[in-house]
């Protein structure tokens, strides 16, 4: 076997990366071996007979399956989970959807004539005041109230 240890060195301080980096071809060892100077060193370079091994990095695959796992809704367990309640499903966004859940299903109903607009604007302004818990609660009062003209299309086959 050639020792080539000094011309790895030279190349290494050439191509600027470590000596483990450096690549030598196998079947031009001799030609390797008979490089004295750096010039000659920079010569194989040019050749492709010496090179540089790509650095190895951190593997991102790991990485990438966790996050199609996370896309299909899993590791969402008790033991994944940091902060609050309010802090993953913050009690804005849950009163931005009961609000407009609320305030479509008024205006349908004023639309298709099962309330009256006197209704509507009662009903808008209490729930808009917080005493409905969802469009089944609001349904409960308007029907204990008798406030439904005929009964609306989605309570049908209730």
């Amino acid at each position: 076997m050639v020792d080539v240890s000094y011309q790895r060195r030279i190349a290494a301080s050439i191509l600027k990366c470590g000596v483990n980096r450096v690549y030598i071809d196998p079947y031009r060892l001799e030609d390797v071996a008979e490089a004295v100077t750096r010039e000659d060193v920079r010569r194989l370079i040019k050749e492709g007979v010496i090179g540089k091994k790509q650095a190895r990095g951190i593997s991102r695959g790991r990485a990438r399956k966790r996050m199609i796992q996370k896309k299909k809704g899993r590791r969402r367990g008790p033991g994944s989970r940091r902060g609050a309640k309010y802090a993953r499903y913050p009690r804005k966004k849950r009163w931005m959807n009961t609000i407009r859940a609320l305030r479509r299903t008024l205006k349908t109903y004023r639309d298709e004539g099962v309330i009256s607009p006197e209704t509507y604007r009662k009903y808008y302004r209490q729930a808009g005041g917080g005493m409905f818990r969802s469009v089944s609660h609001m349904n409960q009062h308007l029907a204990m109230e008798g406030a439904f003209l005929k009964p609306p299309e989605s309570l049908k086959g209730v």
